[in-house]
């Protein structure tokens, strides 16, 4: 049984004050809480009888059996999906501070749709991106929308929120490559690629600020088909993403 207390504890969660308050997020379906469980410690584990008994072996500090109509009450799902868990944050502690100098990762400089950031967390997990670093401005990963987005890759990517300028005023010192992607860069399927780097993705509607593109050394440019002839003014920034990491993955 779901009590009042826990039901209101759950629906808290969706708001972003609270879940830092709490140091807590909320997971749904058995895909994206299958892959959670071994990630992060959970703190509620919520489901109907037929899930609890398929997966005997979960471990929670708490489980509740509970109705459909119960699992609805508690869901931000339109169609709740036999299961719903409530884990703890990971430790952001043992974050890096700084970029990797072998290695291929994502930086977002204040992309604030939910749906777009799961789909990213979700792309870089599918070609091996290990580590997102994200303006404080970007949209929070824990964010319910977002964790139903990534499909379970939240497990498996780790994400850090801090300042970009610093990050990537180290990081060229450094000599890591800085990718991101404007109107006057060059054809990403001419420009020579390194197998390691930073590939900035931009604001829904602004592209990468200013601030941030003073330090991008390596300017790309995603053609559209055919050459010349009109077309949609922009991509989406999860497509554009898609199309960047895959050249990259290609080229290795």
């Amino acid at each position: 049984m779901l009590s009042k207390a826990k039901l209101k504890y759950i629906r808290s969660l969706e708001l972003k004050k609270n879940r830092r308050a709490e140091h807590a997020f909320v997971a749904e379906g058995p895909k994206v809480v299958g892959d959670m469980l071994p990630a992060f410690p959970c703190r509620l584990l919520v489901a109907v009888e037929g899930w609890h008994a398929a997966h005997p072996l979960a471990v929670a500090d708490e489980k509740l059996t509970v109705t459909p109509d119960e699992l609805t009450r508690a869901s931000f799902l339109k169609t709740p999906q036999e299961v719903l868990a409530v884990f703890a944050m990971g430790d952001e502690e043992e974050c890096p501070v700084s970029v990797g100098s072998s290695e291929l990762c994502l930086a977002l400089d204040d992309v604030q749709d939910p749906g777009n950031l799961g789909t990213i967390i979700r792309l870089a997990d599918w070609f091996g991106i290990r580590h997102i670093f994200c303006s404080p401005a970007t949209a929070d990963a824990f964010n319910p929308k977002v964790v139903q987005a990534t499909m379970g890759a939240l497990a498996r990517v780790k994400l850090h929120y801090a300042p970009l300028v610093p990050l990537l005023e180290e990081a060229r010192a450094g000599g890591i490559p800085l990718y991101g992607t404007f109107l006057d860069g060059e054809s990403l399927y001419e420009k020579s690629l390194a197998p390691h780097g930073v590939i900035i993705m931009g604001n829904e509607g602004n592209g990468i600020c200013a601030e941030v593109a003073r330090f991008v050394n390596e300017r790309l440019f995603i053609p559209n088909y055919p050459v010349g002839v009109e077309t949609s003014e922009s991509l989406n920034v999860a497509t554009a993403t898609a199309i960047i990491c895959a050249e990259f993955r290609r080229r290795m």
